[in-house]
C-alpha cells in the first residue's frame, strides 16, 4: 500500500463526504479509493469511517486521525512549494470557481497573460452564479462579490466595484431617459430584476447622493438568476439593469448600452478570493491569488473613469467623457420624442372614423 496515497484518499473522503466525490477529485476509480481506505484501516487496526449505502461519517478515531493527516499533507505541500524551482516556476492544477459574468468579461480575457507568466499551472474553471461547496467539490478558491458571511472560510479582499444603471439605446428611444431613481418604480420604465439562485430574493437597486439614500426594487417583466442572462436581457431592450462597470464598459464603447443616473453613486461591493480554512495556500494558488488581486485593482481604478463622467475635473470644467455622454443623451431624447410623435400619429390614423350625429 502507498501510505501517502491512502492518507490523501482518506482526507478527500472526509472533506468530500462521499467516496464518489473523493474519487472524482483524485482522478481515481471509486473502487481504488475504497481499497486504499480499507488497507489504511487494516494497517492502523482501527475503523476510520462509518459507511452506509447513503452516507459516510467519520468515527471519533477517524476524526482525530484526519486532523493529524491534514496537517501532515499541508506540511508536505509547503515543503514542495518552498523548493527553489517551485518558487521560480509554480506548476500543477488548481480548481477555481467564478460567476459567469466575471469569467466571460474579466477573468478569461486576461488569462493569456497569466499563462504566459505561469505556463505550468493548469486551471479548472468552474463557472456558475450558484454557491459552490468548496470542501465537497474540492475547490481551491472561489471569486465572489459581497461580504462573506461564513466565518469558517478564509477570505482575501482583492478589490471592489460599484454598480451602474444602464439600458440599451432601443429601450431609451421607446421609454426615454430616467432622471431620478424613483422613476424606475413609476411611469413607463421597467427594470430587469436579479434574484438569488439560493434564496430567491430579488436584489434592489441602491443609490446615494449628498446624504440621500434610496433603494429601488423597480417594476419588472423579467427576472433572472444568471449574470450573462441579466446582461443579455439589457442588450435586447427588456429593461434597465444595474451592473458592474467592467460589465458595462465594452458594451458602452460599442454603443450597445447607455450608462444612466451617473450623478448617483452606489455602495462599493467588495470582491473576495475565498478558500477553505483547511486548504493550504500553495505556491501555485498564491501566485494566482496575487495575480487576481492585481487584475481587480486595475478594474477598480477604471471604475473611477465612469464616475468622473458626470463630475468636474480639477479645473472645474466638465471632462470630455461627460460632454460625450450628454450629447448621447440629447440624441436619444430627440429620438424618443420622434418615437412618441410617430406613435401618436399611428394611433390617430387607426382611430375609428366618427360620423356626425344625425339631427333629430
Amino acid at each position: 500500500m502507498d501510505k501517502l496515497s491512502a492518507m490523501q484518499a482518506f482526507a478527500r473522503v472526509v472533506e468530500a463526504g462521499t467516496f464518489t466525490k473523493a474519487a472524482d477529485s483524485l482522478g481515481l476509480p471509486k473502487a481504488a479509493v475504497t481499497r486504499l481506505i480499507q488497507s489504511l484501516e487494516e494497517q492502523l487496526q482501527i475503523r476510520l469511517l462509518n459507511r452506509t449505502t447513503r452516507r459516510v461519517t467519520v468515527t471519533p478515531d477517524g476524526a482525530a486521525y484526519y486532523e493529524r493527516v491534514s496537517r501532515l499533507l499541508n506540511d508536505l505541500d509547503e515543503l514542495e512549494g518552498s523548493l527553489s524551482h517551485a518558487r521560480v516556476t509554480p506548476k500543477g492544477r488548481i480548481r477555481v470557481d467564478v460567476s459567469s459574468s466575471v469569467a466571460r468579461l474579466l477573468l478569461i480575457p486576461a488569462l493569456p497573460q497569466f499563462h504566459a507568466q505561469y505556463p505550468e499551472i493548469q486551471i479548472d474553471l468552474g463557472v456558475s452564479d450558484r454557491p459552490v461547496d468548496l470542501v465537497g467539490d474540492n475547490v481551491d478558491c472561489v471569486l465572489r462579490a459581497g461580504e462573506i458571511t461564513d466565518p469558517s472560510l478564509v477570505a482575501r479582499r482583492v478589490g471592489f466595484w460599484r454598480y451602474v444603471c444602464a439600458a440599451s439605446p432601443d429601450y431609451l428611444r421607446r421609454h426615454g431617459l430616467p432622471r431620478h431613481p424613483r422613476e424606475l418604480e413609476t411611469g413607463e420604465h421597467k427594470v430587469v430584476s436579479y434574484f438569488s439562485a439560493r434564496t430567491g430574493r430579488h436584489f434592489a437597486f441602491d443609490f446615494h447622493r449628498d446624504g440621500e439614500r434610496i433603494e429601488v426594487q423597480g417594476r419588472y417583466r423579467l427576472s433572472v438568476n444568471d449574470g450573462n442572462a441579466f446582461l443579455t436581457a439589457a442588450l435586447h431592450g427588456l429593461g434597465i439593469v444595474q451592473i458592474p462597470y467592467f460589465t458595462l464598459r465594452p458594451h458602452m464603447d460599442a454603443g450597445e448600452l447607455v450608462p444612466l443616473l451617473c450623478d448617483w453613486d452606489s455602495d462599493p461591493v467588495p470582491m473576495y478570493v475565498v478558500y477553505p480554512p483547511n486548504r493550504h495556500l500553495s505556491t501555485k494558488l498564491r501566485v494566482f491569488v496575487d495575480w487576481v488581486a492585481a487584475l481587480f485593482s486595475r478594474h477598480t481604478d477604471a471604475e473611477e473613469q465612469l464616475l468622473a463622467a458626470c463630475c468636474l475635473d480639477d479645473e472645474g470644467k466638465p471632462p470630455a467623457s461627460c460632454l460625450m455622454l450628454e450629447a448621447w443623451y440629447q440624441q436619444l431624447e430627440a429620438e424618443h420624442a420622434a418615437h412618441l410623435a410617430a406613435e401618436s400619429a399611428t394611433t390617430q390614423a387607426l382611430a375609428p372614423l366618427r360620423l356626425p350625429t344625425p339631427a333629430r
